[in-house]
């Protein structure tokens, strides 16, 4: 499920990523295609495609060339010649005609081996140790994953293909036909006081001009569009996050009643959406009058340019519209930024929510690299140790009640604290999560450590995959499968092995906690640390727990960290969690942990 989505505002954090230089953006997402196991096959896509696309722009500049015979032999009406050139067009169009649907299949493809680089890069980024949990930490960059790998990347892929190909192919055009309106425009003649003289590449100069000027136009107009596009996103995706959350948490708005409560959130999110989404519609109107009247003025544009020269005699009625025909090729190839002006603003929003995501994503390995920090060790022996531990948190210093603190196999060992001293982060310090404080841990060799925190987490699939989580199915046998089952008092399970369900909707919280502790039996490891587990389970079962502990894993250390109130026999030493609010206190800060010199930015694997 997505992270919790920071407030919108109306246009702050995201319009002001428009300010951000577009080279440095490029140049990261770049070197992450270039370390891609997908580059080679989409180089290879992208060779095929200038092919296709150089083969296609022969063929039009043929094409252009059979305008003259063919709009000739109309004017002197000549059937023979008419029928001539209609076998021409024929063998033209249907090569072009090939082209085209070999240009399509190449299109097609290589979106989908883009997007396949570029999530699987950004899941390879994403998940790697520690860094999705301290993305919570990251603010407005760290909010909804799941919309910037999911919906994010597929558009951004999708854009980028629809745009690279459509401006290769107006480069093409633009280079194949410039030459031709360039001799064409030597047909254009002037004649001034009875004197004719000629423009060197007069329809050139023409379509540089028309086209320059509305470039410059459409840019001026349309380029708010690129922060609100930006915005959009953002509020879509925190609309997406509320519903989500709302569907996850439907029974518990219905036992309370709060329907109408939950549609009041809803019609504000999505009031943010709708708000900026009317932005969007004025900016595309008024881009709107700049593209469309271009575009119509297109159609008249070279006929009147090229009219001297029919007028004056020199152009036939078919050399005149072979010359409209390059004069609308070499202007289709110049108008193709005015024609993808808007395309190329969500191009660009996307383009940074996507890069602005995965250069936080790679900087949170430097979060808090200015702080002091605990200090971790990996031992050999059968002792965990912890040596003047203190846990910097956002409200001050946890610490435990003794100094020195060794815990051997087999011992059951109980910390308790006070709500607010910090029991979770000191779980999450113990497990790695959280490196900031002072002092050192010294833990066993981490395949033999297993964490549990105080929300269980069964994964979709199997019940088999979810007990054998996170290792391979195969690493344990029916039987062992079945025997913690039935330790832990879920023995109807047995038969639904192999079965794909949602199962934290089919089991109650505490039978979802059983299938976990079921888990770390499975797995037998020798120490484990648990987070608040016992506290939430009614009698029946935490007493449940504690047998399948006692009997499935009677040699490992279990350190359990709850609230004072927790007593059992279970546990026969007990440790104290102390706060002090004055101590010393650590507040993630992604800025700081993006502001780093360039040359030390994490490479792009």
């Amino acid at each position: 499920m997505a992270d919790q989505p920071s407030q919108p505002s109306n246009v702050p954090a995201a319009t002001s990523m428009v300010g951000l230089r577009l080279a440095p953006q490029i140049s990261m997402m770049s070197g992450a295609f270039w370390g891609s196991p997908q580059r080679n096959k989409i180089l290879l896509l992208g060779a095929a495609i200038m092919a296709v696309i150089g083969a296609t722009a022969f063929g039009q500049v043929k094409l252009n060339a059979w305008n003259q015979p063919f709009y000739d032999s109309l004017a002197h009406k000549d059937l023979r010649g008419f029928l001539d050139q209609i076998t021409v067009f024929g063998v033209i169009a249907g090569g072009l005609l090939i082209l085209n649907v070999a240009q399509a299949w190449l299109n097609q493809t290589t979106k989908v081996k883009l997007r396949e680089g570029l999530v699987r890069d950004l899941f390879d980024e994403w998940l790697k140790p520690r860094r999705a949990f301290q993305l919570v930490h990251a603010g407005e960059m760290g909010t909804n994953p799941d919309q910037r790998i999911h919906e994010d990347a597929r558009h951004l892929t999708e854009l980028s293909t629809d745009l690279g190909i459509g401006l290769l192919q107006s480069s093409l055009l633009l280079g194949s036909f410039i030459g031709v309106l360039w001799i064409l425009s030597q047909k254009v003649k002037f004649e001034v006081n009875g004197h004719g003289f000629t423009i060197p590449g007069y329809m050139v100069w023409c379509a540089l001009i028309y086209a320059g000027t509305a470039s410059w136009l459409s840019w001026r107009v349309g380029r708010p569009l690129i922060g609100l596009n930006s915005e959009r996103y953002a509020r879509e995706a925190d609309l997406r996050f509320a519903l989500v959350r709302l569907n996850e948490h439907s029974d518990s708005v219905t036992l309370y009643g709060g329907e109408q409560d939950e549609k009041q959130r809803l019609i504000l999110e999505l009031e943010h959406v709708l708000g900026i989404m009317r932005r969007i519609v004025s900016a595309s109107t008024r881009l709107t009058w700049i593209t469309a009247g271009y575009g119509w003025f297109t159609i008249i544009a070279p006929i009147l340019i090229a009219a001297p020269g029919y007028f004056g005699g020199d152009l036939s009625f078919g050399g005149l519209m072979m010359v409209v025909g390059a004069f609308v090729q070499v202007q289709g190839a110049l108008r193709w930024f005015i024609d993808n002006f808007n395309t190329i603003a969500d191009w660009r929003a996307t383009l940074l929510r996507i890069a602005t995501f995965r250069k936080t994503i790679l900087t949170m390995d430097k979060l808090g690299a200015s702080e002091n920090r605990i200090e971790f060790v990996e031992t050999v022996g059968d002792k965990m140790t912890f040596d003047n531990l203190e846990v910097a948190t956002p409200t001050g210093c946890t610490t435990l009640s003794e100094r020195h603190v060794q815990i051997a196999l087999g011992e059951r060992v109980l910390i308790v604290g006070e709500p607010g001293t910090g029991k979770t982060m000191l779980f999450r310090a113990i497990a790695g999560l959280w490196p900031w404080g002072g002092g050192r841990i010294a833990l066993p060799s981490s395949a033999g450590v297993m964490f549990m925190p105080r929300h269980p987490y069964v994964p979709l699939g199997t019940l088999r995959a979810a007990l054998a989580y996170p290792s391979p199915e195969t690493d344990h046998t029916d039987e062992q499968y079945v025997a913690v089952l039935k330790w832990a008092s879920l023995e109807r399970l047995s038969s639904s092995l192999d079965r794909v369900a949602r199962w934290e909707r089919e089991l109650s919280d505490d039978e979802q906690q059983c299938l976990v502790f079921a888990r770390i039996v499975l797995h037998k490891p020798h120490w484990v640390v648990i987070d608040e587990v016992l506290d939430a389970l009614d009698d029946d079962a935490r007493n449940r727990v504690i047998r399948l502990l006692e009997v499935g894993l009677k040699e490992a250390a279990i350190i359990y960290i709850g609230r004072p109130e927790t007593k059992h026999r279970y546990f026969r030493r007990v440790l104290h969690l102390i706060k002090d609010p004055r101590g010393v206190c650590f507040i993630p800060d992604v800025d700081a942990a993006s502001a780093v010199p360039a040359e030390a930015t994490p490479a792009v694997s």
